[in-house]
């Protein structure tokens, strides 16, 4: 299959959709994901085109792996979780809802299950909020 540069996060890279954005490199973004499955939960892509991991080109993945363990760290520390779970799915049966390449890091406390990916939009002045803190993090 083939990437279609009209999914969300072209969009969002391109600036069409709004979004609360955290990070941003030359190669990077992050920002809140808008259904969150905790407290915190990140997104973070390559600004390059790549349908998942199975077509990325190699040569995209050093700076977005450090990009997903600098925000990982920040998110821990903002959110002052226990852990953070970090997930990256590949086509429709793996779970893959947006076909552009991204990392879930999603801070986690001890004993707390992460909710549903539901559909539910989260509140923008939570996911502000929530992304100033990760901002303050890093």
């Amino acid at each position: 299959m083939s990437y279609d540069d009209n999914n969300i996060f072209a969009k969002i890279l391109r600036g069409e959709i709004p979004s609360h954005r955290v990070y941003e490199d030359d190669a990077t973004i992050a920002f809140m994901d808008v259904m969150p499955q905790a407290e915190g939960h990140l997104l973070v892509v390559p600004k390059a085109p790549s349908r998942n991991l199975l077509d990325a080109d190699a040569a995209t993945l050093p700076a977005l792996i450090a990009t997903v363990q600098k925000l990982a760290v920040a998110a821990k520390e903002a959110f002052e979780a226990d852990g953070v779970t970090v997930m990256q799915f590949n086509e429709t049966p793996a779970g893959q809802s947006v076909f552009h390449l991204h990392f879930h890091v999603i801070p986690r406390r001890a004993g707390v299950p992460l909710k549903p990916h539901s559909g539910t939009i989260e509140d923008g002045a939570v996911l502000a909020a929530n992304a100033e803190k990760v901002r303050q993090a890093l």
